[in-house]
């Protein structure tokens, strides 16, 4: 039976309606969210630290995949923000680069990488992406930008003559992880917080006992995290610890959200995320 005017023009303004509403979710989910950048404040407990670094201010960002979605202006707001938390370090846990011309995508690194400052500097590791691009490339590109790239390698920050030891690993997906490099260069002494671009790697560090922390990225949270139901995609070495903090034995996990995208530049209930970890020292 054919539709009567006005059952028509219901229709027709429901749809549209429909329409509209989904359009205006898209507007917000591809650029109001992705932009939103959340600042998140945890405060953790390691039993190792010394109470000369008790307070001390470690900030993480990870998955800035330059290039798709991300760009120079956004990092450098970034950097001002992260910049604004007053951190004594700052760690940036992999995926600089998503795919495509390193060498195209490095002057939209290099500039706004610098910009992020602590006393103690900026570290980082680098991720699977990297690696899918050119991981040679990327780590000069740390080189230029005074990021000090610890992958399969460990520094060691000093107060008051204690040591706080910050250990990278590169990334697991292509088997670049040397955890028993690091553990050679690792004393026994001193916490210890470890770099890990996948979140899962968690299995394998966790059980040496020897690491307080660790920091990761990789998942971007899912990207879309679906009420009742979570993020409905995640990579692989990021389907057990998929966004924030757990505990893998004596060892705390965290696992940051990123501030990037891959895929279509899209956050659904999942803003892309600056961590401020303040550590504090057992009994204190």
């Amino acid at each position: 039976m054919p539709l009567s005017r006005r059952k028509f023009l219901k229709a027709s303004l429901l749809s549209a309606t429909t329409g509209a509403a989904g359009l205006i979710s898209l507007i917000y989910m591809g650029h109001l969210e992705t932009d939103d950048v959340d600042v998140v404040q945890i405060d953790v407990h390691l039993p190792r630290l010394s109470p000369a670094f008790e307070g001390y201010r470690l900030a993480q960002i990870s998955d800035i995949h330059m290039g798709t979605g991300m760009t120079a202006d956004k990092l450098a707001t970034i950097a001002d923000l992260t910049n604004q938390q007053q951190p004594d370090l700052i760690t940036i846990t992999g995926d600089f680069v998503t795919h495509g011309s390193v060498a195209a995508l490095g002057p939209m690194l290099i500039e706004p990488l610098r910009e992020f400052a602590a006393p103690d500097g900026v570290v980082g590791v680098l991720g699977n992406h990297d690696f899918w691009t050119d991981a040679a490339a990327v780590r000069r590109i740390l080189e230029q930008s005074d990021v000090l790239d610890v992958s399969n390698g460990v520094t060691t920050v000093h107060r008051d003559g204690e040591s706080l030891h910050i250990a990278g690993v590169d990334t697991l997906w292509y088997h670049q992880d040397r955890l028993d490099l690091v553990l050679d260069q690792l004393p026994d002494e001193g916490a210890a917080i470890l770099l890990a671009h996948e979140p899962d790697f968690a299995d394998i560090s966790g059980p040496t006992g020897r690491f307080d922390l660790q920091l990761s990225g990789h998942t971007h949270g899912g990207q879309i995290n679906l009420p009742l139901v979570g993020p409905p995609f995640l990579p692989p070495h990021g389907k057990k610890y998929p966004l924030g903090q757990y505990q893998v034995g004596g060892m705390i996990q965290y696992t940051n959200r990123g501030v990037g995208t891959v895929g279509p530049p899209l956050r659904i209930n999942c803003r892309p995320e600056v961590t401020l970890f303040t550590l504090h020292a057992r009994g204190i």
